[in-house]
């Protein structure tokens, strides 16, 4: 099983060991990740499970799209490797992956 270190906006880190084919989102919070809100459940209407994605890993993940880049656009802090965890899949692949959190969902 994949691990996905979670890094706070104040920098305190969370290593989460995540099951394949279950979204990012949900290994977040099964782990009671601070910082991911996830208000609507991963149905990607809202933005409340944003990430930074780490720039060495935009390669192995599918590049935002739809309903994705238009709930990105109500996120705080967009940046180019701004992602709604509830739209990343975890795969083997993505053992060691590091996301950093916003401040603030709101």
């Amino acid at each position: 099983m994949p691990t996905i270190t979670f890094i706070e906006h104040n920098g305190t880190p969370h290593a989460v060991t995540a099951e394949v084919g279950q979204s990012i989102m949900q290994a977040a919070l099964n782990a009671m990740v601070p910082g991911i809100q996830a208000d609507c459940g991963g149905a990607c209407s809202c933005a409340t499970c944003h990430a930074f994605l780490e720039d060495n890993w935009m390669d192995a993940v599918p590049a935002a799209e739809g309903s994705e880049l238009d709930m990105l656009e109500f996120a705080n802090e967009r940046k180019d490797t701004s992602r709604l965890t509830c739209q990343l899949t975890i795969q083997d692949n993505m053992d060691g992956m590091v996301l950093r959190l916003p401040e603030s969902q709101y």
